[in-house]
């Protein structure tokens, strides 16, 4: 059946009984049809205006709100909304924080059973922090609209390829919401105004590391004008990337400040590269391997294997407690840098000996698995496709224990995840074919006023 436009009639009252991931409100027609409505909050009945029909659902947009829900407030940014032009960055900031983090633990227990037909023992309560500015990476579109003789930098329109004309951002750092109209006046000002799509933001404890990506080389008034920005905003360290995440460089070499943040529970400093995957919150991600290491409960003699260790946010830490660490990462650039942040913290306090390997984790099989070795617990934290194969690996040794004769899984298995839907299938796994059991789980507010969760889920044999 073909879309509808949105000159379609309005539509209602519906009562809206539930949001999904996308932070669309539910609505069921008396048929039992499911209709999307965007802006819609749970508790709220509306009219809409459908713009889309299925066969089995209809998706529509917020056209009045004839009762409202108690837990809707008014968005602090001005940029915010479902009018035309409004910027795509969040989609919650019309519903309470703490409302926000109920319907993200209720997504993730829904995935658990619904996708996994797993219940965890225990729910964890969710670890939350700051709701603004927050944001410490982010991803602003640049571009020259030569029709208002403006350059705009930001997020993408909602629903659109188009760049938000924002002056400000309450999701990141304060101090680079106001770099966000200074920086349209350097594009403006550039020979380059036409080639640099896009400028990358990384924030360590003390830089605020922008990198900026050129289509054509930079002329030399181009780069004077970098450096005289970067001397107003002393904060401020530009990159440039030319071609490639690979071709990233400082744009002065020689500059000695170092991006990095703490992890101040573990005495550790952890420096990166604006390329590396670091987590969007820092506030969050402090909390969040405190509480991973509490509940993974690593003893003084224990080995422990971090899968998709990265550049060591979690083997770091756990070169803190335990006897011996193993950590292992897809990407060889990760594990050089997670080498170089293990001997440099070497440096300042006791370490436990920890080696790094890169290897493919989409593929790995029970023998490697074996190979491996034994650990007594395993930290766990993949991308968004999840740990399907090691969940896999593992569940197979489990079925049939002569593949190993004298290998042994490990006691307890602390998983965190930034896609409920994955979790939830390798959960399945581990609950139904690999001798586990989901003794808790919960959600991790890494992404406030947006409809992405992230959650921890401890297994234990």
């Amino acid at each position: 059946m073909r879309d509808k436009t949105a000159s379609a009639p309005v539509e209602g009252p519906l009562a809206v009984d539930a949001l999904d991931i996308e932070a669309q409100g539910v609505a069921r027609r008396p048929d039992g049809k499911v209709v999307f409505i965007d802006g819609a909050l749970p508790g709220e009945t509306v009219s809409v205006q459908v713009t889309r029909r299925k066969n089995n659902w209809e998706q529509g947009a917020l056209v009045a709100v004839h009762r409202e829900s108690s837990q809707r407030v008014k968005p602090r940014c001005p940029h915010f909304g479902l009018h035309e032009g409004a910027c795509g960055g969040c989609k919650m900031q019309h519903l309470h924080p703490a409302a926000q983090v109920a319907i993200k633990q209720r997504v993730l227990e829904d995935n658990l059973w619904h996708l996994g037909k797993v219940k965890p023992d225990l729910v964890l309560r969710p670890i939350q922090g700051p709701d603004w500015n927050y944001r410490w990476r982010a991803r602003f579109s640049v571009r020259h609209v030569r029709k208002k003789g403006v350059v705009l930098v930001g997020f993408h329109e909602r629903k659109s390829r188009y760049v938000a004309d924002i002056r400000e951002c309450h999701v990141v750092p304060q101090e680079v919401s106001d770099l966000l109209l200074p920086l349209r006046d350097l594009i403006g000002s550039m020979e380059a105004i036409e080639t640099c799509p896009q400028i990358e933001l990384a924030c360590g404890d003390d830089v605020i590391a922008l990198v900026l990506r050129h289509l054509e080389p930079l002329s030399a008034p181009d780069v004077d004008k970098l450096r005289v920005f970067q001397r107003e905003h002393p904060a401020v360290q530009w990159w440039l990337q030319p071609k490639g995440p690979d071709t990233v460089h400082l744009l002065d070499e020689a500059d000695p400040r170092q991006l990095a943040y703490a992890l101040q529970e573990f005495g550790l400093v952890m420096p990166f590269r604006p390329t590396d995957f670091t987590q969007v919150n820092p506030h969050i991600n402090r909390t969040l391997v405190g509480r991973a290491l509490r509940l993974l409960d690593v003893q003084p003699e224990d080995r422990v294997i971090d899968w998709f260790c990265g550049l060591g946010n979690f083997t770091l830490p756990l070169a803190t407690q335990a006897r011996e660490v193993l950590g292992i990462e897809g990407s060889e650039a990760l594990v050089a840098r997670s080498r170089e942040n293990w001997a440099g913290n070497a440096q300042r306090r006791a370490l436990a000996p920890t080696t790094f390997v890169a290897r493919n984790l989409f593929e790995i099989t029970p023998q490697q698995l074996v190979a491996d070795g034994i650990a007594d617990r395993w930290l766990v934290d993949p991308p968004r496709e999840g740990a399907f194969a090691l969940a896999k690996a593992i569940a197979d040794l489990h079925q049939d224990p002569q593949l190993a004769p004298g290998w042994t899984p490990p006691r307890r298995i602390v998983y965190v995840s930034c896609n409920p839907a994955t979790l939830a299938r390798d959960a399945g796994l581990l609950v139904h074919q690999g001798g586990y059991r989901c003794s808790a789980a919960g959600v991790v507010n890494m992404f406030p006023h947006t409809a992405h969760v992230e959650s921890i889920a401890v297994f234990d044999r």
